[in-house]
């Protein structure tokens, strides 16, 4: 009898999607939806699906010999030690695509809010302080005005097509320029970072984390910004230098932010609390029951690229023979 794969879910998935995956493997996953021990759970797999909240570490490969590759049901994979992976020839596979225009709509949903006050205003109502005689509660245009785009990959490229929606001239910075013929279909024009944040009445951050972007927003990037201009970030906690950031927002140097993400979330700067011009989600951009679906299929191709040897598509730790095909 041939050989038949091991897959292991670390979370319940309903029957009806599993289908797929019981025609090529064997399946385990966890008998309640209780956070599973892993190693339990992973130790004969060769294959297994995980979440952001399930830490994959060297511990947990050292107890699963098997184990060929992890497919996360997320963009981000800082819930994995790559490195660990790579050294134990385990490939790493994320779901990138599934998450690229919820993820804009949130960006755009953080910008608004943040812009019109949205959230100041909805507490305003609650409170019983709408009567004649209050004051208006000011906020910002976002139509007309410019979008500065920092990471302009898909994400970033969704965002342009929406600012479009609202006539809004977009420029952008990326560590690579695009072609011109790239800038003219998406509408958009490059300019160096300091110029960007100096000329943007609406700053989008969409970059990857790592050493290399680690504070790339600080108290000297926000010192550039205007006034009136909001931040948003719906990349990476750590992208932005969030002390500096309610520094900022506290002494009115920048109008407003809308943060997705924090340095050390689900922990949020205390400061960032106090202050009624930062709107704050908990890291839910691609929290949407479509989006989900679609990440979870996406990481079932993945599971089933790797048992077929096919070309792992989202592989973040591609082996070498896959990096030169």
């Amino acid at each position: 009898m041939p050989y038949k794969a091991c897959i292991a879910l670390s979370r319940r998935v309903p029957e009806i999607l599993l289908e797929r995956l019981r025609e090529h493997a064997d399946i385990r996953m966890p008998e309640s939806d209780a956070p599973p021990d892993l190693v339990s759970l992973m130790r004969e797999a060769d294959y297994a699906l995980v979440i952001p909240g399930d830490r994959v570490d060297r511990a947990l490969l050292d107890a699963c010999p098997r184990l060929k590759m992890v497919s996360t049901v997320s963009a981000g994979f800082d819930h994995i030690d790559v490195d660990a992976c790579t050294a134990w020839n385990v490939r790493v596979c994320n779901t990138p695509g599934a998450v690229v225009a919820s993820t804009a709509d949130m960006a755009f949903a953080l910008l608004l809010s943040a812009a019109r006050r949205v959230v100041e205003a909805d507490a305003f109502v609650r409170a019983g302080r709408w009567n004649k005689e209050a004051a208006p509660l000011f906020g910002m245009d976002v139509h007309h005005k410019r979008m500065g785009i920092i990471g302009l990959g898909r994400i970033g490229m969704e965002l342009a097509k929406r600012a479009r929606g609202f006539d809004m001239d977009v420029a952008y910075h990326n560590r690579r320029r695009l072609s011109p013929e790239e800038e003219e279909r998406l509408g958009v024009r490059y300019l160096n970072l300091d110029t960007l944040l100096e000329q943007s009445d609406a700053v989008m951050v969409q970059v990857p984390y790592g050493s290399a972007t680690h504070h790339l927003i600080g108290a000297p990037q926000l010192a550039r910004m205007k006034p009136s201009a909001v931040l948003v970030n719906t990349s990476r906690g750590g992208v932005v230098d969030d002390a500096a950031l309610a520094e900022a927002l506290r002494q009115g140097r920048i109008a407003a932010a809308g943060l997705d993400v924090t340095e050390g979330e689900p922990e949020v700067h205390p400061e960032l609390l106090k202050l009624p011009n930062v709107v704050l989600t908990p890291h839910s951009g691609a929290s949407t029951r479509e989006t989900h679906l679609r990440m979870t299929l996406e990481a079932f191709d993945n599971l089933l690229d790797a048992i077929h040897g096919e070309p792992l598509r989202n592989c973040v730790n591609p082996a070498k023979k896959e990096e030169s095909a």
